[in-house]
């Protein structure tokens, strides 16, 4: 197939530049690698009915009172003030979330998918290394423009979110056609990584490892960069996610 046939795939790298991006004719992929996009996959793989994103703590307490659910989230690395539970993959093992519903709140990546919702995104997923398989598999199948969105960090591009969409990027390119230039980029950089992308981001001193690793997070972030882990596959339907 040649290129003027392929459906196009583009990187916004942080959530300040999605407005760039037609996000209502193309599959929005929300990355947000540490660690909201990798415990989104992990608490679905290990039997979560569903995962509901919010925006704000508030409207997570309100809504987890009201249907009963696990009530969870972070604000800058630590669990946020009035919920038990935080945003590590670690807090959701399925003795624990099976058959429960999580509604989340973060600073980047639910912050994100709720702008893709509101610039009119269709069809919204979510990615990370513990996924890396069944997204890249399923934008293969799916044939449709892409948009790998990056939930960054308070805006300001992040080093991990790239690296997944640089893996994504290796394993898709054959099928899309990628004439935009941060594509090129975080494949770049997920090729000058190789197979250490925990030393790379260590080696690099990237802004959000150095936060988690000072509250003690290595595991965490070990885990975040571990692919296939909890590979299935979040979509987001009728204001939650669930797997497809």
């Amino acid at each position: 197939m040649n290129n003027q046939h392929k459906p196009t795939l583009h990187t916004s790298i942080s959530p300040a530049v999605l407005h760039l991006y037609d996000v209502t004719n193309a599959i929005v992929v929300v990355i947000d690698v540490l660690r909201a996009t990798s415990t989104i996959a992990t608490a679905l793989y290990n039997g979560a009915r569903s995962v509901i994103p919010v925006d704000s703590v508030a409207k997570c307490i309100e809504l987890g009172k009201k249907i009963d659910a696990v009530t969870a989230g972070e604000r800058d690395g630590k669990i946020a003030e009035g919920l038990k539970y935080g945003n590590s993959p670690f807090e959701y093992p399925r003795e624990f979330i099976a058959g429960k519903i999580l509604v989340l709140t973060t600073t980047n990546g639910t912050k994100l998918l709720q702008i893709a919702l509101d610039k009119g995104a269709q069809t919204i997923i979510t990615g990370s290394f513990p996924n890396l398989s069944a997204v890249s598999d399923f934008l293969v199948e799916q044939g449709q423009n892409v948009i790998l969105g990056c939930a960054a960090w308070k805006d300001r591009i992040n080093i991990e979110d790239m690296l997944f969409a640089g893996a994504v990027i290796q394993n898709v390119r054959d099928h899309f056609s990628i004439n935009c230039d941060s594509s090129q980029i975080a494949a770049s950089l997920y090729e000058s990584a190789g197979n250490d992308l925990f030393g790379f981001l260590k080696r690099k001193d990237a802004s959000h490892y150095h936060r988690l690793a000072n509250y003690g997070l290595e595991k965490d972030i070990r885990y975040c960069l571990n692919p296939d882990v909890a590979n299935i596959l979040p979509v987001y339907k009728d204001g939650m996610l669930v797997v497809n």
